[in-house]
């Protein structure tokens, strides 16, 4: 009887610990480099991996099998002409870390596999991987940078070279990360017959769009770096700052924008990168999480009623509860786990933020309701 031909394995990941781990490639043929983080979600990989605020990221799925309802088609559009199953134009992480890659998926929407989707975005995944013990590492270690190399069928990567080239990985946190996700002019999304709300695209996942399109909203969304007087303008009658990646200090243009749209006492409604980027146009400060929170199961409590509710998060930043003092912010929702800053709100202006993603896309619903708050704020 003849045996099967011993399958190599031509993919490696290698961290700056000097780690490395070893699989089998999928999606495309390259070599990546960037902050390898983790994600605790059983599903939404798909809105993951379009997810902007993933930019300059490696991202790890601990759940071991991904890929098993394929990928939705992307000429889909929802009612707005926004692409209707993914939070951005196109894959936005760097590479991908899985234990196993279901090629042959099953669901009625699947236009083609995750293995099909990211050869075509040119994006390299490994599988193969104990993704456990991946992730014990980052836990205890902290996000790393790395490389993941996908070659040729029958090439094997040379680990050596790799762990020699991970030393000289430049950390993409040190780059305004959130500039090179963010639109490139002004687009105007509604019927021009509703409130007007300016979103500032530090990277926005297009589901937050949606959740204010639905509640009949007319949305101005501007690019990264646009300053106070440009936002204002459009007259708006509110403005949301975005969730992205990266550092929020480098976010410099940002935070002076919001400082000026502060002085003129409008409805504010920060998400995730844009909860920190409140925080620091107010005078707070912000700091890196260890390993952040990523995952679609984050319990977050309302500080006033005590209420819990179940949140998607990704971020790797977070607001400083004692940088709080002198700025007029109050918390307003701490995670259950470590305690750390979920929200804010100001005392005196009508402003506030989430860490959370209240749009979710994916994950639980129960905080939907922030963004009827939001809308309240802007008047009759």
């Amino acid at each position: 009887m003849k045996l099967a031909a011993r399958r190599v394995k031509n993919a490696a990941l290698v961290l700056e610990d000097g780690s490395f781990f070893l699989g089998y490639g999928f999606g495309a043929v390259a070599r990546v480099s960037g902050e390898v983080v983790f994600n605790t979600g059983m599903v939404g990989y798909v809105e993951s991996l379009t997810d902007p605020s993933y930019h300059g990221q490696i991202l790890t799925m601990t759940y071991p099998l991904v890929g098993n309802y394929g990928v939705p088609p992307y000429d889909a559009v929802d009612e707005w002409g926004l692409p209707a199953y993914f939070e951005s134009a196109g894959v936005k992480v760097q590479g991908f870390v899985v234990h196993e890659c279901c090629r042959t998926p099953s669901h009625w929407n699947s236009a083609e596999s995750l293995d099909e989707w990211l050869k075509r975005e040119g994006v390299p995944g490994i599988e193969g991987v104990d993704t456990r013990m991946l992730t014990k590492k980052l836990r205890v270690k902290g996000v790393m940078l790395g490389i993941l190399e996908v070659c040729e069928e029958g090439v094997e990567p040379d680990v050596d070279e790799l762990l020699r080239e991970v030393k000289h990985v430049r950390d993409p946190n040190e780059r305004k990360l959130a500039s090179e996700v963010s639109c490139s002019k002004p687009v105007s999304y509604g019927n021009g017959r509703g409130k007007r709300v300016v979103l500032i695209d530090c990277g926005v996942k297009l589901s937050i769009l949606r959740q204010l399109l639905k509640r009949g909203v007319d949305v101005v969304r501007v690019p990264y770096g646009a300053s106070a007087d440009e936002v204002l303008d459009y007259r708006p009658n509110g403005v949301v700052i975005s969730n992205g990646p990266g550092d929020p200090k480098r976010a410099v243009e940002v935070v002076d924008a919001v400082k000026g749209i502060l002085d003129e006492e409008l409805p504010v409604l920060g998400i995730c990168f844009g909860n920190q980027i409140l925080a620091l146009a107010c005078g707070g400060d912000t700091y890196k999480l260890k390993y952040g929170h990523r995952s679609q199961n984050q319990p977050c409590i309302d500080v006033k009623t005590r209420r819990c509710y179940i949140t998607s998060q990704n971020h790797g930043y977070a607001v400083s509860k004692e940088s709080l003092d002198e700025t007029g912010l109050r918390v307003l929702f701490v995670n259950a786990n470590d305690k750390t800053v979920e929200g804010v709100r100001h005392e005196k202006l009508p402003a506030f933020s989430v860490q959370f993603h209240p749009e979710h896309s994916p994950g639980p619903l129960d905080t939907e309701f922030l963004f009827d708050l939001f809308v309240k704020m802007l008047g009759d």
